[in-house]
């Protein structure tokens, strides 16, 4: 069986969109769902579920109504450091924050087929990471957001340049990239962008997926 690793490397030439969940910008939990599965039906190309509040139960309940979606439209389904869960329900792999588990013990448990990405804000957190088994990077903080603002300064665009010169691995983008300064992070050699609030926090996540893809697609 092909491991999804080679799905990120044919996605990296054609640049992908990556949404990290934020339940909490919603009233309930059909509003999140619905708004979910627009950026689905838009062709949101990963979806992460980072939902660090919900004890092990809800997390999990959770999971399989975002699995079930995620299998619907045919999209990457990553689970936000909890490996117990996604093993569970089967998910297609998990991403990492630089705090978690070691890459190379996630894969140990994961297996050659799960995807697996990484949090990283330092160029030296980049470099460790070369060889330990990750299949892309996040880098971040890009630009301000407040989500992001407990690791420092905005990385900017130079860093960014920087990293992606110096990976081997195809580096995300990530924190405060929205529709007016998208195409700068590719321009800087980043393979792709995460998202939460350009998609979910806009008034139609299916619109806000499609705009951001249009972008994705004419620079490459």
């Amino acid at each position: 069986m092909e491991g999804l690793g080679s799905n990120i490397s044919r996605l990296a030439k054609s640049g992908f969109l990556y949404l990290i969940t934020n339940r909490k910008l919603f009233q309930n939990e059909k509003e999140f769902l619905n708004a979910l599965e627009g950026a689905l039906k838009a062709g949101v190309d990963i979806v992460q579920l980072r939902e660090k509040d919900l004890d092990t139960v809800s997390l999990f309940r959770l999971s399989k109504k975002v699995k079930d979606l995620t299998t619907k439209y045919g999209t990457i389904f990553l689970i936000n450091d909890r490996i117990d869960i996604a093993l569970a329900i089967k998910a297609d792999g998990v991403h990492l924050p630089s705090s978690g588990l070691p890459t190379h013990i996630a894969r140990e448990l994961l297996g050659e087929n799960a995807l697996i990405g990484r949090s990283t804000h330092f160029l030296e957190e980049v470099k460790k990471e070369q060889n330990s088994g990750a299949d892309f990077l996040t880098f971040s903080p890009i630009f301000y957001t407040k989500s992001k603002a407990k690791y420092g300064s905005p990385q900017g665009l130079n860093k960014l340049k920087e990293v992606c010169r110096f990976s081997n691995i195809p580096i995300v983008a990530l924190g405060g990239i929205n529709k007016r300064n998208a195409v700068d992070v590719l321009k800087a050699g980043a393979k792709g962008f995460s998202v939460i609030s350009a998609i979910l926090g806009s008034n139609d996540p299916f619109l806000a997926t499609k705009e951001l893809k249009r972008i994705i697609q004419e620079f490459f």
